[in-house]
């Protein structure tokens, strides 16, 4: 990497753009410059989380007088709405040169700055595919009392233009979500607990680091195993370190040092899928209703893990888009349960089991562990 990352910088000096993308790394510097030094029609996607222009005016207190860890960073500070504008336009344009025609961008903000993210997109003649609700299942609390309390975020899909042909794993997309069509609206909780990142002083590494599961479905839909995904706004990394698992390229921007050390020690960390198969599938009551797929996403198990049967006669692989693999057939917990039995049915609940200290426990157990967490 080092060698390619040189002569890449060498190149940009000549001509200010890089002959070779600096895969898997991460530039520092202003979004723009650097989007700018990249070569064109060179990223299959992009993932921006940029500044949301929260408009905070002071602090801002919990009911015991406890501060909020809101966000009153500079760089989510702007003079006016036409300077966030200015801003928006300028490293969106970068974006689209950088994107290949057939490549796709999302854009994740609040009703502080999407819709106007969203007029700019289409003036630039970016094509909208959808707009995702990112509804949380723990959001923070309205401590003023004097609106609705804010919990979700949207996410802008947009292909290059109208004519792209862009990559959407629809089957993969179906197999996350137990067999059903994935809808626009994804309920998954905040970055929290354990992933959340610390500095050395144990305070979060960034105010808004977003949760893998997000970046899990983001990637898993939109893109396949070796393409290149840019994140212009890297933060803590979350983009690189979910591309890294799932086999993907990826190219983080991010101006602040501090930023860019925590990213870099949590994506050494991240161990890709081994297994290529594993990271992509071609072309079902009264309670809350959980797709094995949400397991994978959060981290309960992961990609190529080893489930038994109930009676440890059958193995199968798990797969990253929440799929089974087993000998010669693939499909859902229930499809892959009902195969290597035989059966017209199976409840790949209470089929499939994994090791804890020796013993076999029903993957049910972790279906059970997200239900609670929604109460």
């Amino acid at each position: 990497m080092g060698k390619r990352v040189s002569a890449a910088n060498a190149a940009a000096k000549e001509t200010g753009t890089l002959r070779v993308l600096p895969f898997d790394s991460i530039l520092n510097g202003d979004c723009v410059a650097a989007m700018n030094s990249l070569p064109t029609a060179s990223v299959d996607m992009i993932f921006a989380d940029p500044p949301y222009n929260l408009q905070l005016a002071g602090e801002l207190h919990r009911p015991n007088n406890s501060k909020v860890d809101a966000v009153d960073d500079d760089w989510d500070k702007f003079a006016d709405f036409a300077s966030y504008d200015r801003f928006t336009e300028e490293w969106l344009q970068a974006a689209r040169r950088v994107l290949k025609p057939d490549g796709t961008i999302w854009v994740i903000g609040s009703y502080h700055n999407i819709f106007r993210v969203g007029a700019k997109l289409q003036d630039l003649g970016f094509w909208m595919l959808n707009d995702v609700i990112w509804r949380k299942t723990n959001p923070m609390p309205n401590f003023r009392g004097r609106r609705f309390t804010n919990a979700h975020e949207t996410m802008i899909w947009c292909a290059h233009s109208k004519d792209s042909r862009n990559t959407f794993n629809y089957e993969s997309m179906k197999a996350l979500n137990d067999d059903l069509q994935m809808r626009s609206d994804w309920l998954l909780p905040i970055c929290s607990g354990g992933e959340r990142i610390k500095g050395d002083d144990g305070k979060k590494g960034h105010p808004t680091q977003k949760p893998e599961a997000l970046l899990h479905r983001v990637i898993m839909a939109a893109t396949k195993p070796g393409d290149v995904v840019l994140d212009p706004f890297f933060g803590s990394g979350t983009t690189g370190a979910v591309a890294k698992r799932l086999g993907r390229r990826w190219i983080g921007i991010e101006r602040d040092k501090g930023y860019i050390d925590l990213a870099r020690k949590r994506i050494a960390a991240v161990q890709p899928v081994a297994e290529r198969e594993l990271l992509i599938t071609p072309a079902k009551r009264e309670e809350p209703r959980i797709p094995f797929g949400r397991v994978v996403e959060q981290g309960l198990l992961e990609p190529g893990t080893v489930l038994k049967s109930f009676n440890g006669r059958w193995t199968a692989k798990v797969r990253a888009d929440g799929t089974l693999i087993a000998a010669d057939v693939r499909g859902s917990i229930h499809q892959v349960g009902a195969a290597v039995q035989g059966a017209p049915a199976c409840n790949g609940w209470q089929f499939w089991c994994f090791e804890r200290e020796g013993q076999l426990v029903p993957i049910d157990y972790f279906r059970q562990q997200l239900r609670a967490e929604l109460h």
